[in-house]
């Protein structure tokens, strides 16, 4: 299938700004690109990109005061095949874990694996280790939270989640990572494209989305505690411990959001 992605985004800034931007595309998606991510600003100003140490694409720039919209539309191919599911695929012990998976066991700014760990052993421990924990964990959290746009906040962390019962998809994530690394699951936070492809449309607004990854067997597999369903259609941006390693924008000042718009649309073939 062939989708086109994109925004447009502005800021309004009091005075000039530096700011990280995090909306490029994942290098492991660039060869299913049809078109260009080029990045456009308005005003036009000097962008330079680096990788992060989690093999992301970021845009460093300085905004100047007033508005800076930035906005960018691209095609880009997909399989239009559901996020794999795997129920045998197993859990190895720790000590067996890949070295660079070992950071995804341990807690992080939204991931308070200390204060949820005895809840996850309480809750999970009688469930079969590998795919069939992690799906229980998806399902108790998709229980556990109702979906709110309006009750989003930005610094509602896992463990606040679950007892507010309130979420957007990070919160979602947050609280689906924790459990998994409580029970020795290497997880981590993905961010990207997921639009209303394959279901029918719901009455949101079209934003970016979250989900996680978790490490099983010999590979990295997609998890979504929210929809809760094998999905298709996703375009990942950047991968990180939680929200805060992937944040859309990072800014050294204040400013205002002031406009916000994300497409995801299916092309006819």
């Amino acid at each position: 299938m062939r989708i086109k992605i994109g925004y447009d985004i502005a800021f309004e800034c009091p005075a000039e700004t530096a700011m990280i931007l995090m909306l490029s595309i994942h290098p492991s998606r660039d060869r299913d690109l049809e078109t260009p991510t080029t990045m456009y600003f308005d005003p036009q100003i000097p962008a330079r990109e680096y990788t992060d140490r989690f093999g992301n694409i970021c845009t460093r720039v300085v905004a100047p005061a007033g508005i800076l919209r930035m906005h960018s539309e691209a095609i880009i191919r997909d399989s239009g095949l559901p996020d794999a599911v795997v129920p045998d695929a197993p859990q190895p012990p720790v000590d067996q874990l890949p070295d660079d998976t070992l950071e995804y066991l341990l807690a992080s700014r939204y991931c308070e694996v200390d204060r949820l760990s005895d809840l996850a052993w309480s809750l999970f421990s009688s469930v079969a280790p590998g795919w069939t924990r992690v799906q229980a964990i998806c399902d108790y959290v998709h229980e556990r939270l109702t979906f709110s746009y309006a009750d989003a906040r930005s610094t509602r962390t896992a463990y606040e989640g679950h007892e507010e019962c309130l979420a957007v998809c990070r919160d979602f994530a947050h609280l689906a990572i924790t459990f998994c690394r409580c029970m020795n699951i290497p997880a981590r936070y993905c961010t990207g494209y997921l639009g209303d492809i394959g279901i029918p449309p719901v009455p949101d607004p079209m934003d970016f989305s979250a989900w996680f990854e978790v490490y099983l067997g010999d590979r990295w597999y997609t998890f979504d505690a929210r929809h809760n369903i094998p999905r298709i259609g996703r375009i990942l941006m950047a991968r990180g411990r939680d929200a805060a390693d992937v944040a859309l924008s990072t800014s050294f000042g204040p400013n205002r959001l002031a406009n916000f718009q994300v497409v995801t649309d299916e092309l006819p073939q």
